[in-house]
C-alpha cells in the first residue's frame, strides 16, 4: 500500500500511518494536560509543551519504546513512550500530570477518532461524490442510449445505457450521505469506565460532566457508560456503511467489465501504455480491475472488523488493538479503489452503434411490451408470444 501505490494513496498517510497514529495519540495526550490543568486551576506555561510532535519526536518515541533513550528504559508500549517524551517537555512539578488518571484506550480511542473524522470527510467521502459526480454525467449523457438489459445473463426487455447508471447513482447516495451523517464517537472513563481513578484524586470535580466537554470538544460524540474501551457499534456503523459503498461500486465494476468484454463500451488508447506483455493488441479494463481487487481487499477487512470489534472478553482483551491498527488499510484499499473507478469511467466511449444493433437483431426482446398491450385486446397473448419466441430466433 505504501510502495506501490504509494503515490495515489499520499492524501491518507498523514491520517492513518503508523507515525500518523503517534502524532494523533500525543495531541490528545496534550489537549487533554491543558484541559485538566484549566479544570483543577493549575496555572501553567504549556507553549513548549503543545508544540506539535514531528516526524524527529516519532523517532523518539519509537526509541523510547524498543530500545530505551536517555535514560528511560525501553517501555516496550508505544502509548507509555509518547507519555514519556511529553513529560520531557515539562518542568518536573507538572509531569506527573502527563496521562492523570486516563488509560491507554482513553488516548487512543480519541486519537482514532479524529483520524477516522479527518480520513473520512477530507479524503474518503470527497472522492465518493467525485464518483457520484461521474455516475450523474453518465446517466444525463446517455439517458437515451438504448442498449438491451440482461436478466439471468440472459438478453432481456430494451434499458438505456444511462438508466443503468443512474440505478448506481441513486444506490450509492444515500449510503453516501449516511456515511456523512454517522457520528464518530470517543469515551474517557479510566480503566474500566467508572471514572473512579480521577474521582478518588479529586472528587470535587464533575469528571462525568469534564469527560463530555473534552470528547465533544474534539468534535465526538461523548460514550457515557464503557469498559475500558470503547464500545464498538460506532465503528461498526461506519464499516457497515463503507461495506455497503464498496459492494455497489464492486458490482459497477463488473458490470463495466462485462459492457467493455461486449464492446459496447470502449476503452480510450492511451499512447504507450501497455495492454499486455505478449499480446500488442490488448486494451484491457485495468482500471476496473484494479478497483474490483481493492474493493474486495476492503470489504474482506471491513467485515473482519465488524465482526470481531463487538467482542471483547469481560471489561477488555488487546485482541481489538491489533484489529484497530488497521483502519487505515481498509481505507486505503477503498480510496484506491474510488481512484481506479474514476480512472475507469473517465476512460470510456459508449458505442451506442453496436448497443443499437444489438437491440434491432433481437427482436423478441419487445415480447413483453407486445404481450402487456395486447391484454386489453385478446385472450392470452402471454402465451401467443411465449409459443413465438421461447428459445427460438425472432427476425
Amino acid at each position: 500500500m505504501d510502495d506501490r501505490y504509494r503515490e495515489k494513496v499520499e492524501p491518507l498517510i498523514d491520517c492513518f500511518s503508523e507515525s500518523a497514529y503517534l502524532k494523533h495519540r500525543a495531541y490528545v495526550e496534550q489537549l487533554y494536560l491543558r484541559a485538566l490543568l484549566e479544570e483543577l486551576g493549575i496555572k501553567a506555561e504549556l507553549e513548549e509543551f503543545l508544540r506539535p510532535v514531528g516526524d524527529g519526536d516519532v523517532e523518539i518515541i519509537k526509541k523510547i519504546e524498543k530500545e530505551g533513550w536517555q535514560g528511560i528504559p525501553p517501555t516496550r508500549h508505544d502509548g507509555k513512550a509518547v507519555e514519556y517524551l511529553l513529560k520531557l517537555r515539562l518542568p518536573e512539578n507538572l509531569r506527573e500530570y502527563v496521562h492523570y488518571g486516563v488509560t491507554t484506550d482513553d488516548i487512543s480511542n480519541l486519537a482514532l477518532g479524529l483520524m477516522l473524522k479527518r480520513g473520512l470527510h477530507e479524503h474518503i467521502l470527497p472522492r465518493l461524490e467525485e464518483v457520484l459526480g461521474k455516475l450523474r454525467e453518465l446517466a444525463f449523457k446517455y439517458k437515451h442510449t438504448v442498449m438491451l438489459a440482461r436478466t439471468h445473463g440472459q438478453y432481456a426487455s430494451p434499458t438505456t445505457f444511462g438508466k443503468e447508471m443512474l440505478v448506481f447513482a441513486l444506490r450509492l447516495y444515500p449510503e453516501v450521505q449516511n456515511l456523512k451523517q454517522t457520528p464518530i464517537q470517543g469515551k474517557l472513563s479510566c480503566a474500566v469506565g467508572t471514572y473512579s481513578a480521577l474521582s478518588c484524586a479529586h472528587p470535587e470535580v464533575n469528571w462525568v460532566d469534564f469527560s463530555k466537554r473534552f470528547v465533544t470538544g474534539l468534535g465526538l460524540e461523548w460514550v457515557v457508560a464503557t469498559t475500558q474501551i470503547l464500545p464498538p457499534e460506532g465503528y461498526v456503523r461506519i464499516f457497515n456503511t463503507l461495506h455497503r459503498i464498496n459492494s455497489i461500486l464492486l458490482d459497477l465494476c463488473k458490470d463495466m467489465w462485462r459492457y467493455i468484454s461486449d464492446e459496447w463500451v470502449v476503452l480510450k488508447v492511451k499512447k504507450g501504455e501497455t495492454g499486455s506483455s505478449v499480446m500488442p493488441h490488448k486494451v484491457n479494463p485495468i482500471n476496473f480491475e484494479n478497483a474490483e481487487g481493492n474493493l474486495k481487499i476492503a470489504n474482506s477487512l471491513l467485515e473482519l472488523f465488524a465482526r470481531e470489534l463487538p467482542v471483547s472478553r469481560l471489561q477488555r482483551d488487546l485482541s481489538d488493538s491489533t484489529v484497530k491498527r488497521n483502519f487505515g488499510l481498509a481505507l486505503g484499499h477503498s480510496y484506491l479503489a474510488y481512484g481506479s473507478l474514476l480512472r475507469g469511467l473517465g476512460g470510456i466511449e459508449v458505442n451506442a452503434a453496436e448497443m443499437l444493433r444489438v437491440v434491432q437483431q433481437h427482436p423478441e426482446v419487445l415480447a413483453e411490451a407486445n404481450q402487456t398491450v395486447l391484454r386489453e385486446h385478446m385472450q392470452k397473448p402471454y402465451e401467443l408470444f411465449k409459443d413465438i419466441t421461447r428459445g427460438t430466433s425472432v427476425t
